[in-house]
């Protein structure tokens, strides 16, 4: 629970100035935990059910983090956790680049690499991810108590672009750096140490920078003699538990958890396999390069889910989430075919490449819409942070765990298969969806009209 009283003030550097790389520093770590971990190991030859398997729980900590929400918010100051955890970031970066293993070639190319081999990597790789999660409830707790309400509004479409921003730049940028690098005579162990490098040298100029340049708070009387972190601490003790219980009484929550953990269960399997697939690791797939890849997805891909996402918005905005359920159902559903139609009909043409993934992509940030306006529907209510902040759990728990089956699954079936099961639990998505449709209100959503 914040404490958010008209007593707290902040001083008042231009949000200009910390907001766009307050929320870039947010998505870096995210983005390299949940994908350049993924790229990293099926480069390295380890086979995909167990890169699958460790690679979805990194996720874990972004499930768990309401559970310790509480601590940062009676504990320190959000100033003090963003640079502490920035630093923690940043210094297991460092770590990361000076202990990545070097297997030899033979057994990256034969797909053999035991996972094993890379404990400490994953230990560092926890650690990020442990301290991402952390910021992430600092940083969205400290940009509610930095600004008022109307700045709050003025700038939260300046956070999405840099925390999309940083998508592009990890999944992009730090990709195609280890694919150059790759292709011009470095090992591939040697490349993704010179892109992690890269990464930390980022990240520690960024927690300069936020040391110096976030906003300050300054301590009111009352705050300064802890009258109200006393009251605070009392406040959040006794309503931690009321989040939960208040939480499971909601109406319709066995349909409402369903959905959550279901609604994307498509997308959890296939998510985990399309970067071994598109780069043809472990002996079988597309075989493109990892520039081509980072150039596909990192940017043609990005970009369209970004279009996906915003015409998304337009169009329930206009017609209502019930409304425009079932349209965006089958956007983030069908176009999964793609993988399908590849497995049958390979090809390396990045031009045909490209355009399935901008299909696919767009269709996701289409569909993705309604998943996340009706966490925000069900949230609504007395307590909706916190009771957001637990829909999003469930939502990582409901990527985390098929994604971590998925690789042994797939080496079980193969990638053709692999991809027509996946839309085979497309149908899940379906029955859920027919599940809350009728629980939702015909008007939420809806962009209201503003009369003289």
């Amino acid at each position: 629970m914040e404490r958010t009283t008209d007593k707290t003030k902040f001083t008042a550097p231009n949000p200009w100035i910390w907001v766009p790389t307050l929320y870039f520093a947010e998505g870096v770590p995210y983005f390299i935990v949940n994908n350049i971990s993924v790229a990293l190991f099926a480069q390295m030859g380890v086979p995909n059910g167990q890169m699958a398997l460790f690679t979805s729980l990194l996720y874990l900590p972004w499930t768990l983090k309401p559970l310790w929400s509480p601590i940062v918010d009676i504990t320190l100051t959000k100033r003090r956790w963003i640079v502490a955890m920035q630093a923690v970031v940043a210094i297991s970066l460092i770590l990361l680049t000076l202990t990545l293993p070097h297997p030899d070639t033979a057994t990256i190319e034969a797909g053999n690499t035991p996972m094993s081999l890379f404990s400490f990597t994953l230990i560092l790789f926890v650690i990020t991810a442990f301290a991402s999660a952390t910021h992430d409830i600092a940083a969205d707790g400290f940009y509610m108590l930095a600004l008022d309400e109307h700045k709050q509004a003025a700038y939260v479409g300046l956070r999405s672009v840099f925390y999309r921003l940083s998508n592009i730049f990890c999944n992009s940028l730090l990709v195609f750096i280890a694919g150059w690098l790759e292709t011009h005579g470095r090992s591939i162990p040697a490349a993704w140490s010179y892109t992690l490098a890269a990464a930390a040298v980022l990240f520690c100029l960024l927690t300069l920078w936020h040391s110096r340049l976030l906003p300050k708070q300054i301590k009111t009387d009352d705050e300064k003699s802890g009258d109200t972190e006393k009251e605070s601490k009392h406040s959040l003790a006794f309503n931690f538990g009321d989040v939960f219980v208040s939480f499971f009484k909601k109406p319709h929550i066995v349909f409402a958890l369903l959905f959550m953990l279901l609604f994307r269960l498509p997308e959890a399997f296939l998510l985990k396999m399309v970067t071994p697939f598109m780069l043809g690791t472990n002996g079988d797939g597309i075989g493109i390069t990892l520039e081509q890849y980072s150039i596909i997805y990192g940017m043609a891909g990005v970009i369209d889910l970004l279009a996906g996402g915003i015409l998304g918005g337009i169009y329930a905005s206009r017609v209502g989430l019930r409304k425009a359920l079932w349209l965006m159902v089958a956007a983030i559903t069908l176009p999964d075919i793609v993988y399908l139609i590849l497995c049958i009909y390979p090809t390396h043409n990045l031009l045909y490449l490209g355009m399935a993934v901008a299909l696919e992509q767009f269709g996701y940030g289409f569909g993705f819409t309604a998943y996340m306006l009706y966490l925000m529907y069900f949230s609504q209510g007395e307590r909706q942070t916190s009771h957001y902040a637990l829909c999003t759990a469930f939502m990582a728990l409901g990527m985390m765990l098929p994604g971590a089956m998925a690789g042994y699954v797939q080496e079980s079936l193969g990638y053709t298969l692999f991809f027509a099961l996946v839309m085979l639990l497309c149908f899940m998505t379906v029955v859920v969806s027919k599940m809350v449709q009728p629980t939702i209100d015909p008007e939420y959503g809806k962009k209201t009209e503003q009369k003289d």
